[in-house]
């Protein structure tokens, strides 16, 4: 087998930002109450927001952006796919 047998793998998986923000939090391994003192939210609005419950929007993404240290767009947009932008 060489370079040129090899397939690049597409990642593209099709998730909620409230998906996103629980994996983002899982990866610093935060727990949702450390999420929570992070962004000055309380930790059962975290569990909604995950959950779905509640939408983020655009003033809770970016406190939560900062909390985490990414930009609001991977929490609000996480399956954008810049190659379907025509």
């Amino acid at each position: 087998m060489t370079k040129k047998d090899l397939v690049k793998a597409k990642v593209n998986i099709k998730m909620t930002p409230g998906e996103m923000l629980k994996v983002l939090r899982e990866l610093q391994e935060l727990s949702q109450k450390e999420l929570a003192e992070l962004s000055g939210m309380t930790q059962s609005n975290i569990s909604a927001l995950e959950s779905g419950v509640r939408q983020i929007g655009r003033e809770r993404s970016i406190a939560l952006a900062k909390a985490l240290k990414v930009h609001p767009a991977v929490i609000l947009f996480p399956d954008f796919d810049i190659s379907e932008v025509a």
